[in-house]
């Protein structure tokens, strides 16, 4: 059971990053109804991927793995917590946008986005995935078990 739930942990955690570089691909490009109605379907593959990300790992830690007291006596595992969250954070904003386009998108018209707007919404996309390299890097930690005190 413990490999498999590392699989499906693994396979989440590649399906949120893959969402998240086509969100930043989508909106770099020109803004059209098609890339619109794309983003919204990226971004629900995200908020699935991120929300079963979470339940998987917090149940290996729990019940597959070396136990929640070794877990929460890691640095690197609060900070991989810490920067899952900030990039759950900060994919509060796009969300929001992408949500508010569905009146537009379902009479067929391309929704009101201003340029500030899309820059705005790829500078969080960016911050995402840093926050996404600093998880693999806490990931590397924990693996060779640095940052724990317990």
């Amino acid at each position: 059971m413990p490999v498999l739930f590392a699989f499906l942990h693994h396979l989440t955690a590649f399906a949120l990053v893959a969402a998240i570089a086509i969100q930043l691909v989508l909106l770099k490009q020109k803004f059209t109804l098609e890339s619109a109605r794309k983003l919204q379907v990226v971004d629900r593959v995200l908020g699935i991927s991120a929300g079963t990300l979470l339940v998987v790992g917090l149940l290996r830690v729990f019940y597959f793995e070396k136990g929640a007291s070794y877990y929460f006596a890691n640095g690197a595992f609060h900070a991989k917590l810490t920067f899952f969250l900030l990039a759950a954070f900060l994919s509060i904003y796009p969300t929001i946008r992408f949500i508010s386009w569905n009146k537009a998108l379902k009479q067929g018209q391309l929704p009101e986005v201003s340029d500030g707007q899309l820059r705005t919404m790829r500078r969080v996309v960016h911050l995402e995935l840093a926050a996404i390299a600093a998880i693999l890097l806490a990931a590397a930690m924990m693996a060779r078990g640095i940052g724990y005190f317990g």
